[in-house]
């Protein structure tokens, strides 16, 4: 492609509504245009790369035997009344009415769509195993769409739904996803880690995310340092270390600490480490139980896990009222001695003595405070957020913190929507069954942002080979020189020739300018087309990520710049 004939317009400055790093070079690379709230255009460049992915993630469903098809983008509301998730879904699902009147929605994911082709047209065991995929645009009415394609409304999906006979088979399909998208993300040239991650509004038994690592990620992530095991920092478990407090060595003591209500704040007015405070949390549920939780100074509640134990949906803090209430005392100053009702606790808890903690009083707390002796627990619990650190739950490692962006997503949902809706198949014996399903999920345009937020420099994209929309850029320094221009165009006809992906800039533009929009732009091979490099019989072949500059004889360039393209993209 020559760039004097590409709609391919670069910034200069970066827009002012584009927060994150991604949106920003997405906009100034010209990838991307904003029509409205959450809504791009994929202009040809950047439409290159999401076909990339597009390529590899089809290459990849197809591998592991799953069959593309192609659902509608409108469904009829009837299917989500079916599911009852007409109901549930909240906002987030665009509600619209055709002429006639008739409820429809734009689909943000298609689990009702393709059970009903599968009860439709599944008889018989001997259909199954079935695995269905599509990639298609989506829609999704977030209320704050931000970030470009991170978030937006519309965005291009993945998704697959694996339909099989019992629950042996349906754990074959997702150890199959599962390997499946490590394979696609290692092609996309991404570092990535897979986690154990919550079911949210899809539903399931278990799930796991794929995350793109980046320091500008929206998700901490958590990974042992010895073993394979991640999860999300709202899923990650951690293991009972099994210690039991010692035997107190101080008497339990009230002393006044006036004013001093945070744990920060008490922990530097008596001389002691965080640690040696417990932190009382008074909450409410959803369902209105009030329940107080025990925490190591030093750490924060899983408001997930609290949940699971509980078997709530939300739990929060409660109200300065229902403090006051259940100990007598304003915030600040919560203490489990003497309070009534549920008294739940992290297992560091019962490893803690001789600790603080609030003494249900204005101003007031105690030290010396032991469990056993000075107040009781109903349940010792895994209650708290993961940190650095932190026992492996698998093995004898221990965790890493990191940041991730969540690039795709893999449910066990069970029969969660067959059974609503009727998605049945004869066994082998002429018995009625419901078939088990998995739904599998990867956010296309998501993951060319992700590999934008993990492979950039202040100079621009730093675009991994495999998903660049260009392997080689051919710079040519002055167009109006006869010889430069020949020899640019050799090289061009001879890459092309060799199968590379060439964009040939012919513009009549200052070098400096034009080597500026190359970094911008990220493509992984720069060569350099100049009088004095054709002088010395050689020209300049530079790498965008190192910035390692080579002069390779005239003769030569073509074939070791298609090696180079051919080396990267074998990993």
């Amino acid at each position: 492609m020559r760039y004097s004939q590409y709609l391919l317009n670069t910034l200069k400055e970066t827009p002012a509504d584009a927060e994150v790093v991604s949106h920003q070079l997405m906009m100034r690379a010209g990838m991307i245009r904003k029509l409205a709230a959450g809504i791009y255009n994929y202009l040809p460049l950047g439409l290159r790369s999401i076909r990339k992915v597009e390529q590899i993630v089809r290459e990849e469903m197809n591998r592991a035997g799953a069959i593309e098809l192609l659902m509608p983008m409108v469904v009829p509301a009837e299917l989500w009344q079916e599911s009852t998730r007409w109901e549930q879904y909240g906002k987030e699902l665009l509600r619209l009415k055709d002429r006639k009147d008739a409820d429809f929605c734009l689909g943000p994911t298609h689990e009702e769509v393709v059970t009903d082709i599968v009860r439709r047209e599944v008889r018989s065991y001997r259909q199954l195993p079935l695995n269905l995929y599509q990639i298609q645009s989506k829609f999704r009415d977030e209320i704050r769409p931000r970030f470009g394609l991170m978030r937006g409304r519309e965005f291009i999906m993945k998704d697959a739904y694996s339909f099989d006979v019992d629950e042996a088979g349906a754990d074959v399909a997702y150890d199959k996803m599962y390997q499946a998208y490590r394979r696609i993300f290692e092609r996309c040239g991404l570092r990535f880690r897979a986690v154990e991650a919550d079911t949210g509004n899809i539903g399931g038994s278990s799930s796991h995310e794929f995350m793109v690592l980046a320091d500008s990620g929206e998700d901490a992530i958590v990974s042992c340092d010895s073993c394979e095991y991640a999860a999300n920092v709202e899923k990650a478990e951690l293991r009972d270390a099994g210690v039991v407090a010692l035997a107190p060595t101080e008497a339990l003591t009230k002393v006044a600490t006036p004013g001093q209500r945070t744990i920060e704040e008490v922990a530097a007015f008596l001389k002691v480490e965080p640690v040696r405070l417990i932190k009382t949390l008074i909450l409410r549920t959803d369902g209105g139980e009030t329940v107080t939780v025990l925490l190591r100074g030093d750490r924060e509640l899983n408001d997930i896990k609290l949940c699971r134990l509980l078997g709530c949906n939300e739990v929060e803090l409660a109200d300065e009222e229902t403090v006051r209430r259940v100990t007598g005392a304003p915030s600040g100053f919560a203490g489990p001695m003497g309070l009534k009702g549920r008294i739940l606790a992290d297992f560091e808890v019962r490893a803690m003595t001789d600790a603080v903690t609030g003494a249900n009083e204005v101003d007031a707390h105690y030290t010396g405070v032991a469990w056993g002796r000075d107040f009781t627990v109903e349940a010792f619990a895994d209650l708290r957020e993961a940190v650095a650190g932190d026992l492996c739950p698998r093995c004898a490692g221990k965790l890493e913190v990191w940041r991730g962006i969540e690039v795709g997503h893999v449910f066990k949902l069970g029969t969660k929507y067959s059974q609503a809706l009727g998605a049945t198949f004869l066994d082998a014996q002429g018995q009625e069954q419901v078939t088990f399903m998995g739904c599998y999920g990867i956010g296309v345009g998501r993951t060319v942002a992700a590999a934008i937020e993990q492979n950039n420099d202040e100079n621009g994209i730093i675009f991994p080979m495999p998903i660049a929309p260009f392997q080689v850029i051919v710079t040519m320094v002055n167009p109006n020189d006869a010889e430069v221009s020949a020899a640019a165009e050799k090289l061009y006809a001879d890459l092309l020739g060799l199968g590379i992906e060439v964009l040939l800039d012919d513009r009549d533009e200052r070098p400096g300018s034009k080597f500026k929009d190359a970094d911008l732009l990220g493509i992984p091979l720069r060569v350099t087309v100049g009088a004095r490099g054709l002088k010395d019989g050689a020209l300049e072949v530079q790498e965008r990520r190192s910035g390692a500059r080579e002069m390779i004889p005239l003769v030569k360039v073509a074939e070791a710049v298609a090696k180079r393209v051919r080396d990267a993209l074998a990993g």
